[in-house]
């Protein structure tokens, strides 16, 4: 088979090793022909290179410009930095892209759910400028600019337009953080005025949390800064069916990672029970950009197919297939 892409694999911590050879497996089985370059990163290797991102993977995610990454654990309250904030901000992949829409046969609270989220992914609480100001003291600093604000807010209205959304709603915290998070509402509404044909409202972060778990159909797209996204994020996988069927892609100008947005599970690796749907959709989103738009809407056709039978669901989801199951049998759906 003659290779049409080069794409970086992070296999990852936990399951991502199990759940990324299942996306691959999908993804051949689909037609598409991808060379993959795969490299190592997360906790598992911190002994053997001393931090979780080695530059070799840094290097092979620069020059291929797309990857595919499987979830990665962070210690808590310590030990290394994060290593998907280190690779989002090393790589200046400012765009967190994360879309939430119902799975058909996955039956939650709500219908008709299908919003993106647009998370600012480089700077905020998450800019790690922390100091302990005296014993018992620390402080962390909020870091919003000018320039990151408008190039998020750019790329969602952009998105909107390509997507066919109607509206872009702005989070935050105005009311208390009249200079960060009035900074970036100055951005977004400076943005807003150059693509009239989007309609542009803003909400504040707690009553956006209550209006989404109360009907979460009347929001298209939010604009989020990095904290806000990653938090309402998690909130509305919850109201699809969870993290384990939710996509997700953090995007910069000359470089894309795309990966499933929940954890590692370390608990239940090696096991060969957990679900690959949120790694299998996001290589969807991958293909997409790559441009293999059929294999892309081939596998995710199979994706929605499988799990609208509730015996080849995993676990999580009420069901008692294996990954191996789920997995052969998407691959058998393919049209």
């Amino acid at each position: 088979m003659v290779s049409s892409h080069r794409v970086t694999l992070i296999p990852g911590d936990g399951i991502g090793p199990e759940v990324t050879r299942a996306a691959v497996s999908v993804i051949d089985a689909a037609g598409v022909s991808i060379d993959w370059d795969e490299v190592e990163a997360g906790a598992d290797i911190v002994a053997k290179y001393g931090t979780p991102v080695p530059d070799h993977v840094l290097h092979s995610i620069r020059t291929h410009g797309v990857a595919l990454k499987g979830p990665i654990g962070t210690p808590v309250g310590g030990g290394f930095r994060s290593a998907n904030v280190t690779m989002r901000q090393s790589l200046e992949l400012y765009a967190s892209i994360r879309p939430v829409k119902n799975v058909p046969g996955v039956e939650t609270r709500f219908e008709g759910v299908d919003l993106i989220l647009v998370r600012e992914n480089t700077e905020g609480l998450y800019s790690g400028i922390e100091h302990r100001v005296a014993p018992g003291i620390v402080e962390s600093l909020k870091v919003v600019t000018e320039f990151a604000s408008n190039r998020i807010a750019e790329a969602a209205f952009k998105l909107a337009e390509d997507e066919g959304r109607r509206e872009v709603c702005a989070v935050h915290k105005a009311n208390i953080m009249k200079m960060s998070d009035g900074l970036f509402l100055e951005c977004a509404r400076k943005v807003a005025k150059r693509h009239p044909s989007i309609e542009y409202r803003e909400i504040i972060i707690d009553n956006c949390a209550m209006q989404l778990v109360k009907d979460p159909t009347r929001f298209d797209m939010l604009l989020l800064e990095n904290l806000y996204g990653d938090i309402l994020s998690d909130l509305c996988a919850g109201l699809v069916g969870g993290l384990g069927v939710v996509p997700g892609a953090n995007l910069g100008e000359d470089c894309a990672i795309f990966e499933a947005v929940h954890g590692s599970a370390p608990d239940i690796a090696g096991k060969g029970v957990a679900n690959p749907t949120a790694v299998i959709l996001s290589s969807v989103m991958m293909l997409r950009h790559l441009g293999e738009a059929d294999a892309a809407d081939r596998i995710e056709r199979a994706v929605y197919a499988t799990l609208a039978e509730p015996a080849l669901r995993t676990r999580d989801l009420g069901g008692n297939a294996d990954l191996a199951a789920y997995t052969a049998s998407l691959i058998e759906r393919l049209g």
